[in-house]
């Protein structure tokens, strides 16, 4: 970990969250998310491209027992890092990205997409020989039904990414890492946030969302991460149900495995446990794990991508001087907004507001 690194520096407010009730002051959000425009995230990690192709069920196959759907359309959004980059953009944020697409159409539609949002993409790296992982999902429907589902196909690279742009990519990391009030490191299993890259960053704080190796990243310096329920399971090889025990047992080792500050664990329907170290660089404990309830509907329209939408809204939060506990109501906010739209979605800073907006006069 960086010497540099600055960890556990909290403001009185911040200190007065840690190791308290859930609860936190509405008004409060409402003056982090109207900061939200006067910061700087750099976001390193894979970088990919979400297809939607719909299709209207015209008849059963007579070749084999499959629907034929009538194409509609086809539609692409930015998924992955490129995802969370799209959210800190409509946020109002200012974006600087690192990472790698293929030298190919899909590659090139991303950064088509964020040259339109005046998002910098020097730090997007064009590389030969190489595609751009692709996730296609087929949507089917009748003309007046909700689309469904019905197959998803998966385009990765094949193979690791060269050195040479491996150490490109860290190169333009450490320069823009220095200019950013956070790091978010979105790791999908592509090669192009690797922990030892991390572990070299000066930052000011980096959070982390890994699909796959949540615990490599041990010693790489994170300052907070945000896996979701199943995530955590996977990293440790076991099953926590409904067990909200287990759960907390759970998030504790993991806590203390990564030498985190704090821990955001996202539950779906059950909404987020927040674990965090009880005192300013405490290592004698941590506080009792606090439960934040699900916002808005229990009933999901499309959960595509909304991982990204929590580790943007989270790490941003912090970056506008949000405690954990706050940074964490507000990314269940945004959890709960994203889920209710279809395809990979973002939310804006003006859904943000206006929900908090709602919820404050709810309570009256």
């Amino acid at each position: 970990m960086s010497a540099v690194r600055r960890k556990g520096k909290r403001t009185a407010q911040q200190t007065a969250d840690a190791c308290g009730d859930a609860s936190v002051d509405l008004t409060r959000l409402l003056d982090i998310v109207s900061a939200f425009a006067r910061q700087t995230i750099c976001v390193v990690g894979d970088f990919v491209l979400d297809e939607f192709v719909s299709g209207e069920i015209s008849r059963v196959s007579r070749e084999a027992p499959v629907l034929i759907l009538r194409h509609r359309r086809s539609e692409i959004y930015p998924g992955g890092a490129a995802n969370a980059v799209n959210n800190l953009a409509d946020l109002g944020a200012r974006v600087l990205p690192v990472g790698a697409v293929g030298d190919d159409e899909g590659g090139r539609a991303l950064l088509s997409y964020f040259r339109r949002k005046r998002v910098n993409v020097s730090g997007i790296l064009r590389v030969r020989k190489w595609a751009t992982a692709t996730k296609t999902r087929y949507l089917a429907g009748w003309t007046h039904t909700t689309e469904q589902q019905v197959l998803r196909v998966d385009r990765e690279p094949e193979g690791e990414l060269p050195p040479r742009v491996l150490q490109a990519i860290e190169r333009k990391t450490r320069q823009l890492a220095r200019r950013a009030g956070a790091v978010l490191i979105s790791d999908y299993g592509l090669g192009a946030a690797p922990p030892s890259l991390v572990a070299k960053l000066s930052a000011k704080r980096i959070t982390l969302d890994s699909r796959y190796r949540l615990l490599a990243y041990r010693d790489a310096g994170v300052t907070a991460a945000t896996p979701n329920e199943p995530e955590l399971e996977s990293a440790y090889h076991t099953r926590t149900g409904t067990d909200v025990a287990k759960l907390e047992e759970l998030g504790e080792r993991t806590l203390h495995d990564l030498g985190l500050e704090a821990l955001a664990v996202t539950r779906g329907k059950d909404g987020m446990a927040l674990f965090e170290r009880g005192s300013q660089g405490a290592r004698e404990g941590t506080c009792p794990p606090r439960h934040i309830p699900i916002y808005g509907s229990d009933a999901p329209v499309d959960v595509t991508g909304a991982g990204d939408t929590v580790i943007a809204v989270f790490t941003l939060s912090l970056a506008a001087g949000a405690s954990y506990l706050e940074a964490a109501h507000l990314a269940n906010y945004a959890g709960g907004i994203v889920v209710m739209k279809r395809r990979t979605a973002t939310v804006t800073r003006g859904e943000l507001e206006a929900a908090l907006r709602r919820e404050a006069t709810a309570q009256r």
